[in-house]
């Protein structure tokens, strides 16, 4: 598996608990060894693994919290750091996000994610045309 695709997978893992609300899941994927920062929209950024795993609580375990679909993703890879920006498309409206990911020893985990409000859409990309 190359490095786009194993980061590829780490992305999808993280929206695929963040859909299924596993908040085992979601705290598996985070970073234990780098640094982490997470803004969610329109909160206000949390700089330690403790508040982020609290706020994904919170979250997670909200009936009320739409469901969550990505999509159109582009991979950046910078040596043992990755970064994603996809789309998500949430409770009627979509939103941008920008997910880093470090190499740490278990693999590829996530650093930072943050969301905001996209005001205007572009056409999707084909996935064959997906930045490595």
């Amino acid at each position: 598996m190359t490095d786009s695709d194993a980061v590829l997978a780490a992305n999808l893992e993280f929206y695929s608990a963040f859909a299924t609300r596993d908040l085992d899941a979601m705290d598996a994927l985070w970073a234990r060894q780098a640094p982490v920062a997470c803004i969610h929209p329109g909160w206000p950024p949390l700089a330690d693994r403790p508040s982020i795993m609290e706020s994904w609580r919170g979250i997670l375990s909200n009936s009320d919290s739409p469901r969550i679909v990505c999509y159109d993703e582009r991979i950046f890879l910078y040596g043992d750091t990755a970064l994603v920006i996809c789309e998500e498309e949430l409770g009627g409206g979509t939103l941008i996000a920008s997910n880093l990911y470090v190499r740490e020893t278990e693999g590829w985990r996530i650093a930072h994610h943050q969301a905001g409000q996209l005001a205007v859409r572009r056409p999707p990309r084909p996935r064959s045309t997906r930045l490595n």
